[in-house]
């Protein structure tokens, strides 16, 4: 498989402060955010589109508060918590985005992008994998993108929640490989 890096975008979710370290299985956090530094860097180096994509708030109000079974996490925001982790954050070359709900697409100018520069391909990773992952998968699934999972590069709650996502419903959205797999496709 070779990946044409003028039309494929490494897309990274919410790899950032406050959110990397709770939603990191079955890989350690130095493990995701050191895979996804060499994912960055060769995108880089070869020209290719990277964004990296945080979730944060204004004021609480701007975030999704639908009624559910589940108790709303209401916690509060500790200064920091939404910055992209420093190792991956440093460099250039990147676009970093904001999103207000679990996808990247929705509400944010990420399918603007991507469509502008001819990416008819996404490289996709980060936390939590059965949440903003697959939430943004799904959504680029419905807008025709073509998507590569980068599995190494992905972690979640539990082991459980990561192999369920990656084994169920990954492969009905796109390929699953490994972050060096994907490296020695560009």
């Amino acid at each position: 498989m070779n990946l044409q890096i003028n039309k494929t975008a490494l897309v990274l979710i919410d790899l950032q402060n406050g959110i990397i370290g709770r939603n990191s299985l079955p890989y350690t956090p130095e493990a995701i955010v050191e895979r996804s530094r060499g994912l960055v860097q060769t995108f880089v180096t070869k020209g290719g589109f990277v964004v990296l994509v945080r979730v944060s708030t204004l004021d609480g109000k701007d975030m999704l508060n639908p009624a559910t079974d589940m108790e709303q996490n209401n916690m509060a925001y500790p200064e920091g918590w939404d910055f992209i982790v420093p190792e991956i954050a440093g460099i250039d070359g990147t676009y970093t985005m904001t999103k207000r709900q679990w996808g990247a697409f929705h509400g944010t100018d990420l399918d603007l992008q991507l469509r502008r520069r001819g990416i008819d391909t996404i490289v996709l990773g980060g936390v939590s994998t059965g949440i903003g992952v697959d939430t943004t998968a799904r959504e680029a699934f419905q807008l025709g993108y073509n998507q590569i999972f980068v599995e190494d590069v992905m972690g979640a709650a539990t082991k459980e929640m990561h192999a369920y996502t990656c084994q169920t419903i990954f492969p009905r959205l796109g390929k699953i490989r490994s972050s060096a797999e994907v490296i020695s496709y560009l």
